[in-house]
């Protein structure tokens, strides 16, 4: 039953890791991986010479950091908040309603956020009119397509993250609960006592792989949402690889802004994992 499993990671994940040579080659169709000419570290000197390399890196970072600072402990919350629900048929539907998004593609969130925070027709700019007379460019500005960029992103994976919490939590001894109660312990004490300190290797061990994806902020949603006017903040490190790469047919280039992005993460995740230990709390 593993076997797909690990078919799907040789393949996918560890196969194209001895791609990476083209990073220090001139590839070209023709000579293929093997027979392109070595060019040394000529590439990223290339890359780290360009100006907008550190802007588009700045960006990613930002966007990155927004999304794990701002992003993070919302699923934890939701996830507590819940475990508390005791009338079965509220929380089912509530599940089921914060789930739902995590399954449509970034296609349908793009036009839908689109739609929604339009100058023309969008119910938001309706709202804002009727108030102000004058409609408000929310995806032309910078800092409110940012605002949008990182709620649209918690409002997509909140509920399908707490999935991880609430299994965690069902490992809490309910006697716990009762013997702070008992005590004359308010629900929000408990909750600090008992319930965080009881997830709280799984929410180290979740900080820890996303420190891993720093670097990352993903394609779909960027190129779903950005255009011209906020191109500046916009502009990420896979934007740049499909634009520069897959568009202007730079693979070697494009190939070391992925090595040095995966570097980066790699030093994230293993300093992210030595500060844990210091805590007993360590992934590995």
């Amino acid at each position: 039953m593993f076997l797909p499993v690990l078919l799907f990671y040789l393949i996918f994940r560890y196969a194209p890791i001895g791609g990476l040579i083209i990073a220090f080659k001139d590839y070209n169709f023709y000579d293929g991986v093997m027979n392109s000419p070595w060019v040394g570290t000529y590439y990223f000197e290339m890359l780290f010479q360009d100006p907008r390399t550190l802007q588009i890196i700045r960006n990613t970072l930002m966007l990155s950091l927004l999304n794990i600072v701002l992003g993070f402990p919302i699923p934890i919350l939701l996830a507590i908040m819940l475990n508390e629900v005791r009338i079965m048929s509220f929380k089912k539907t509530v599940q089921t309603i914060v789930y739902m998004p995590h399954f449509l593609s970034w296609v349908i969130i793009g036009m839908l956020v689109t739609t929604i925070f339009s100058m023309e027709n969008g119910m938001v700019n309706r709202l804002v009119t009727s108030l102000t007379g004058e409609a408000y460019p929310f995806m032309y500005e910078k800092a409110s397509w940012v605002a949008i960029f990182i709620s649209s992103g918690i409002w997509k994976d909140m509920g399908f993250n707490a999935i991880i919490y609430l299994a965690a939590l069902t490992s809490i001894n309910p006697s716990l609960y009762e013997a702070a109660g008992m005590d004359g312990a308010s629900k929000l004490r408990q909750i600090w006592h008992i319930t965080l300190p009881g997830i709280r290797s799984t929410i180290i061990l979740l900080m820890i792989l996303s420190m891993g994806r720093v670097m990352e902020v993903g394609f779909d949603q960027v190129f779903m949402l950005q255009n011209s006017n906020v191109n500046e903040i916009a502009d990420v490190i896979s934007t740049y690889i499909y634009r520069i790469g897959l568009q202007g047919a730079q693979f070697s280039l494009t190939t070391a802004m992925g090595l040095f992005e995966s570097l980066v993460a790699f030093i994230l995740v293993f300093t992210a994992n030595y500060i844990a230990r210091k805590f007993n709390e360590g992934l590995w």
